[in-house]
């Protein structure tokens, strides 16, 4: 089946020039982006984070505030279950505390991250440019004795794998009746309305393919 379009998505983000307001996009959801994960993967605290890492998969995988994150192929892709379906996440829509995990955490690294400390999180202004960095500005700056409570787990998962891992028409249900969390973050939000709305419209059993790369 053909790509599905973007959900538009309005987000105030912060700017020097006029206007502060901003039209970027969050994906809806497609089932694969290259990688397997069979079941639950175990997760980590990153230390001084709300944020959790995967130490035994090859992928940078984390979680935060309810919902997983990949970086992978230089883009970045959320889901509300272990092994999506993933929805593109554009640079300006991605989570303070995901940009904040430290370089350390990050089990395949791009080349681009060499040379940059270990124990801090990536410079992504370098990387993604003068107008990204206008946009986010702050965002490499926060007190680390501050910061949020990680969200709990969605521990629930591990009883779902192979033929029993839910289509998308099926997990927001599934989710809701075993996991309170509410995120936090106001984009976390809206990357996790958009995966429910798209569950509830998707007919059962359709899957989806791999999206195309965007940057």
């Amino acid at each position: 089946m053909r790509s599905r379009p973007f959900l538009p998505l309005m987000l105030l983000v912060p700017a020097i020039s006029a206007p502060a307001q901003v039209s970027i996009g969050i994906g809806l959801p497609h089932m694969s982006i290259g990688i397997n994960v069979p079941t639950m993967p175990e997760l980590v605290p990153v230390p001084d984070s709300p944020a959790y890492y995967a130490p035994g998969m090859d992928t940078n995988f984390f979680f935060y505030d309810g919902m997983y994150w990949v970086f992978k192929d230089d883009n970045w892709y959320a889901s509300s279950w272990y092994n999506g379906p993933w929805s593109p996440v554009h640079p300006e829509a991605v989570p303070l505390f995901v940009l904040r995990i430290p370089v350390a955490y990050y089990r395949r690294p791009p080349a681009y991250f060499r040379g940059w400390r270990p124990e801090g999180p990536p410079r992504w202004g370098d990387h993604w440019g003068s107008d990204w960095s206008r946009r986010r500005a702050g965002w490499d700056h926060w007190d680390r004795h501050e910061v949020p409570r990680p969200a709990p787990l969605p521990t629930y998962q591990r009883n779902f794998q192979g033929r029993q891992y839910p289509g998308p028409d099926r997990q927001h249900e599934i989710h809701a009746e075993n996991y309170h969390h509410q995120p936090q973050e106001p984009v976390v939000r809206d990357h996790y309305a958009a995966q429910v709305e798209h569950g509830r419209s998707t007919p059962k059993g359709e899957r989806s393919e791999e999206p195309p790369k965007h940057h």
